[in-house]
């Protein structure tokens, strides 16, 4: 296995303390554990075990199971995946997406198959795909896979594989117990919670306000925070789409991201605040796990949950991979959650702030992705060609397989959206659309 140009495919200097432990304690014979903070990179570290234990001459076999609680954070591993193994077939089916479309990418069944309980199950009863050749099952982060309501799909799953050599577990928390049904075979347990080193770099602040104020605070604090990136978390959705309606109201760039969208709506939220065409995330506890965007500055707890498990998963979305975060807690003053840090500095806003700007960036689409052979260099080549344009105009431009998704100067969007429209890039006639 080449480390080095995995890292240099990555842009990594070196795997960390985790990672490294990972892959030399690890026995392809036996089941490994493996508990890591948040952001830590313990998707990288079970993409190196994949890649020691892949038969490479095997083809059209499932060998790798990946299950996954959430859509968000299937599709995420699966690029971390493509970026580690090379030359082997990698799928990613879940709710949501186009069945037929899973379907048909069976019939050449991929290496690594990465997918949600539901959806698995979905193609397994349909016999889409052999379980025979199946010897790795991962279940990532195990501890919201095993909750209740996963167990019976966990089960089915589990019971479907009867060839399994591994199994890799990988959570930020631990569980007590195990169901019955997971059976270990001379597991070994790696616990790099509690190490220092491995800890994420998060300052801790709350603010304090009573309830009838906590929305014209939270707006208040929105705008003490400038133009830093930022997620905000809530219990519900309702108070996602309630303070969604205030930021509107006062004409401030956000977007929002829970249960209740679309798929497809859910993704653009995540795919815009990556690249900077939005500051501000709204989101439920959906966007507590498999949420990798690196540069998110602040979050803030706008209602706090009831578990510390689920609070430490929030907070994993910032000080990743050794950057540093913040972390804010808003709370009423009779408000009493135990495992809150009492030391918090607390933030004392004034009146009035002045409000951020709105970031300068907007995202534009054209319906053209890989399967039609269009790249990043083609669609910057192609922009730069029209009146006026710079490359400085152009921001983060991601290409997916039947759609690309370019992130532009706002001042510019209408020019390119103009003049952009009716050229061809790569023999394909362009049409820009806003998102």
């Amino acid at each position: 296995m080449e480390i080095n140009s995995i890292l240099q495919r990555l842009k990594i200097e070196a795997l960390n303390s985790m990672q490294t432990e990972a892959l030399e304690r690890f026995e392809s014979n036996k089941d490994l554990i493996l508990l890591s903070p948040t952001g830590s990179g313990k998707t990288l570290a079970f993409s190196l075990l994949i890649e020691k234990t892949l038969q490479k001459d095997k083809k059209n076999e499932v060998q790798v199971l990946i299950v996954v609680p959430t859509r968000e954070l299937a599709l995420q591993i699966e690029s971390v995946v493509k970026n580690v193994i090379k030359g082997q077939k990698v799928l990613c089916v879940y709710g949501g997406h186009d069945t037929m479309t899973e379907k048909n990418a069976l019939k050449e069944a991929p290496s690594i198959l990465i997918g949600t309980p539901g959806r698995i199950i979905y193609h397994l009863e349909r016999n889409r795909f052999s379980t025979a050749s199946l010897e790795t099952l991962i279940l990532d982060e195990f501890d919201k896979s095993l909750e209740l309501g996963f167990q019976f799909q966990l089960q089915t799953i589990a019971d479907a594989f009867p060839n399994v050599k591994r199994k890799i577990l990988t959570s930020a928390t631990d569980l007590d117990e195990f169901p019955d049904f997971l059976t270990f075979n001379e597991p070994i347990k790696l616990d790099f919670l509690h190490l220092d080193d491995n800890k994420p770099d998060i300052t801790f602040k709350k603010v304090i306000s009573p309830v009838q104020y906590k929305l014209k605070t939270l707006f208040n604090l929105i705008c003490s925070l400038g133009e830093q990136k930022i997620l905000i978390f809530c219990n519900h959705r309702d108070a996602v789409d309630h303070i969604s309606e205030l930021l509107d109201n006062r004409d401030l760039i956000h977007d929002v991201f829970h249960g209740g969208l679309e798929q497809r709506d859910r993704e653009l939220a995540i795919l815009k605040f990556r690249n900077n065409s939005n500051r501000i995330l709204l989101t439920t506890d959906l966007a507590a796990r498999g949420l990798d965007i690196p540069e998110i500055d602040v979050i803030v707890h706008y209602q706090l949950p009831s578990k510390e498990d689920a609070f430490i998963h929030r907070n994993g979305r910032t000080a990743r991979m050794h950057s540093k975060g913040e972390v804010i807690v808003m709370l009423k003053p009779e408000d009493d959650f135990p495992y809150l840090t009492e030391d918090a500095e607390e933030i004392i806003l004034e009146e009035e702030y002045p409000m951020p700007n709105n970031t300068p960036y907007s995202t534009l689409y054209i319906p053209f992705g890989k399967k039609d052979k269009v790249n990043k260099i083609d669609i910057v080549g192609y922009i730069l060609k029209l009146n006026g344009l710079e490359k400085d105009d152009i921001g983060i431009i991601e290409v997916k397989d039947k759609e690309a998704y370019i992130s532009v100067k706002r001042h510019v969007a209408a020019t390119i959206i103009r003049e952009g429209t009716n050229g061809k890039i790569k023999g394909h006639k362009i049409k820009f659309f806003r998102t």
